[in-house]
């Protein structure tokens, strides 16, 4: 299948990765269906959507015509048998290689031959994730960034697996789906975390050592170097549990100090100071 053939779409996954991946596709005039876990995340996920497309329209970025469309498009659901028919898969579940391994097994037996099963991972190994499906050659990495809506690259990982041909398929989708996309080795990271992860962990252990304060960290940061936002932001956006993640499988591929997560970031995420989605991280937030 080319990537103009694909009609429908189906999202494992709808927190705050996985819901934005259902708005882009359907934005570009594809059929999706997102599949959570239970009825809550279900109804959180197409929540989710909603308040994206609202604030998209009081920004002027889509009209309210064009939001009900894309609303229209979607469909909500908490069995991964519903996602039988779909021309593309890509799973957005939590960073968590047990978790991914069975959404993988589980998907390959439902979801047609033929079709392209992708992974939104930020650091998980592409290649143990294919190796869990009868179709390793169909398993790529589409690792998209956050809020998918806003940003505008797109990781394509290529597992020693993937053939040329899904690579081809998957960079052909991103273009489809408006993104800018970059190909990247099945190696922990890819590209955008090899880099970011050590800047982000000597900004905490900065901030830990009582170097300077949180405010100056990022001003700096914004106004020194250009950045949108100072790291401690960014991890806040992020997640601290995502970042502590990533940390993690980065330190034990490479086992370079610059990847060991801080303390003070561990501590964090066992206190569920997670950043804006629990309220609180480096900065606190209205709920």
């Amino acid at each position: 299948m080319q990537p103009d053939e694909v009609k429908s779409v189906g999202v494992v996954g709808a927190g705050i990765m996985g819901s934005g991946i259902v708005e882009v596709c359907a934005k570009a005039g594809l059929e999706v269906t997102f599949v959570e876990a239970d009825e809550a995340a279900r109804a959180r996920g197409y929540q989710a959507i909603e308040r994206s497309t609202a604030k998209a329209v009081e920004r002027g970025k889509l009209d309210d015509v064009a939001r009900k469309e894309t609303l229209g498009r979607i469909t909500a659901s908490t069995n991964l048998k519903d996602l039988a028919d779909a021309d593309l898969v890509i799973e957005a579940v939590t960073e968590d290689l047990s978790t991914k391994l069975e959404v993988f097994r589980t998907l390959d037996e439902l979801v047609k031959p033929d079709v392209v099963m992708a992974t939104n991972t930020s650091s998980l190994p592409i290649a143990e994730l294919s190796a869990a499906t009868k179709r390793p050659d169909k398993v790529v990495g589409m690792h998209f960034f956050n809020p998918p809506p806003v940003m505008k690259l797109l990781e394509i990982v290529r597992a020693l697996t993937t053939s040329s041909e899904t690579v081809e398929f998957a960079k052909g989708m991103g273009e489809r789906l408006g993104k800018t996309t970059v190909l990247a080795k099945d190696r922990a990271g890819f590209i955008v975390n090899f880099l970011l992860i050590p800047y982000l962990n000597s900004a905490i252990r900065m901030l830990d050592e009582g170097f300077t304060s949180r405010e100056d960290i990022d001003t700096a940061i914004q106004l020194g170097l250009g950045h949108p936002m100072g790291p401690l932001t960014l991890l806040d956006l992020i997640g601290l549990d995502t970042a502590l993640n990533v940390s993690q499988v980065l330190y034990d591929e490479f086992k370079d100090p610059l990847y060991s997560a801080p303390t003070l970031l561990k501590r964090m995420v066992s206190a569920g100071y997670l950043g804006r989605k629990s309220g609180r991280g480096f900065y606190e937030y209205e709920a």
